[in-house]
């Protein structure tokens, strides 16, 4: 994944692709339906919508990048990334214009924490997310600033699967689904 700010732009652009880790026995996942009082929708709610299908990202190669209009430019393999930010958790709705929504308990790395590492210079307005099947989509960049806006790795408790965005789907909240780039 790369972030790149360009101009006045930011960019996240998933790199890597495919595969499983080899000698590593999948179990199912124990999901979380309700958290803190709150009930929570199950991970199995979403409608696959993704223009090219669930992507499957090798996480072992997995790269983000942080480039563009910024100080110093950043690359973290997925574990890095894992275990160099802190991780938060927040239960948000993602409300699809499609008429469905989902209430999940989000974990993930704050994606401001990112973009302060690598140091944003004066004049990026605008950071544009990349996601590995092509898609793309953009916030302002004091969007990202002025909320807790997390990159997800984790929902009611489980990692990502491909069919929700893994490595990572970005949590837009209060903007539409089609706005959380996976």
């Amino acid at each position: 994944m790369v972030i790149l700010l360009v101009g006045a732009i930011a960019v996240l652009y998933a790199l890597d692709l495919a595969g499983n880790r080899p000698g590593v026995t999948e179990l199912a996942p124990a999901e979380v339906r309700e958290y803190r009082g709150e009930q929570l929708s199950s991970i199995a709610d979403f409608r696959e919508n993704s223009i090219r299908g669930p992507q499957y990202v090798n996480a072992s190669t997995y790269t983000l990048t942080i480039d563009g209009q910024v100080e110093n430019r950043k690359e973290y393999s997925y574990d890095a990334l894992i275990e160099r930010f802190p991780h938060y958790r927040k239960v948000v709705t993602l409300y699809c214009v499609e008429g469905w929504d989902v209430t999940i308990l989000w974990e993930g790395v704050r994606v401001n924490g990112l973009l302060l590492e690598a140091g944003v210079k004066p004049g990026a307005n605008t950071v544009i997310f990349y996601a590995e099947d092509g898609y793309s989509s953009s916030l302002p960049l004091t969007y990202i600033e002025d909320r807790d806006i997390l990159l997800a790795y984790a929902m009611n408790d489980v990692t990502l699967p491909a069919e929700r965005g893994f490595p990572f789907e970005l949590v837009a909240e209060d903007r539409w689904g089609y706005k959380w780039v996976k």
